[in-house]
């Protein structure tokens, strides 16, 4: 389970408060107007940002002074975070091991996190010659190695077309329920966030609500989601 305990995020004139529980195993979308502070949550949770004040834990573990790289959990960017000079299987094995000393072992999980994603085929490629999709693959594909309990998606697919985001998104739907990974995800779409999440988080007013029922929020949105979904 993740908790977020009386946390208090503060950046010049910004603050947002957030008091919540995630259970484990969920899929939670995180949605709001820009600039509420979405992305500033995620980047709390992974440790990129200090809170002002409050705790941070998991599984009972606080985590509030772990750093980024000790925590449990993966986080994918809308830039994928890709090295170029790499290949997709160098890329992807970054997850086990940043020097890419690999062992066998660690190879033959290399091809199944690429097998798993679609990937086979194009290891030795580099990002360049992929098209977008894959290269969200490939990041997705290097986050499933970590095998990390908790999932972070900060808009990693926004730049897809529609078909092959919502392709991404039942992807990492069937990964999370194969894993049991908990995720959260933040997303402009209100699409998305009912395709993927049976919960979301309203990020709005200074206040980052508990999770509710993804259908409920949308079919009953208080005035300011409904003002920013133009309803």
């Amino acid at each position: 389970m993740l908790e977020l305990l009386d946390i208090t995020i503060t950046q010049d004139t910004f603050r947002l408060a957030a008091d919540f529980r995630v259970e484990k195993g969920a899929r939670v979308a995180v949605i709001g107007p820009s600039g509420a502070g979405k992305s500033t949550l995620l980047s709390v949770i992974a440790g990129f940002f200090p809170a002002e004040s409050g705790r941070i834990l998991w599984d009972g573990n606080d985590i509030t002074a772990t750093p980024p790289g000790k925590r449990p959990l993966s986080i994918l960017f809308q830039d994928q975070n890709l090295f170029p000079h790499l290949t997709v299987a160098q890329n992807v094995g970054l997850g086990l091991r940043p020097d890419l000393r690999l062992s066998p072992a660690d190879y033959e999980a290399v091809t199944r996190a690429l097998t798993r994603t679609g990937l086979q085929g194009i290891e030795g490629r580099k990002p360049a010659t992929l098209s977008g999709g894959q290269q969200s693959r490939v990041a997705l594909a290097r986050a499933l190695l970590r095998a990390r309990p908790l999932m972070l998606l900060d808009e990693p697919f926004a730049a897809l077309g529609p078909a092959l985001k919502a392709e991404m998104l039942d992807l990492v739907a069937e990964i999370a329920d194969e894993t049991g990974a908990t995720v959260l995800m933040v997303s402009h779409d209100p699409e998305d966030a009912s395709r993927f999440a049976p919960e979301t988080i309203l990020v709005a007013e200074g206040v980052a609500h508990p999770p509710r029922p993804t259908a409920a929020l949308l079919d009953n949105p208080p005035p300011v989601l409904a003002a920013y979904l133009g309803q």
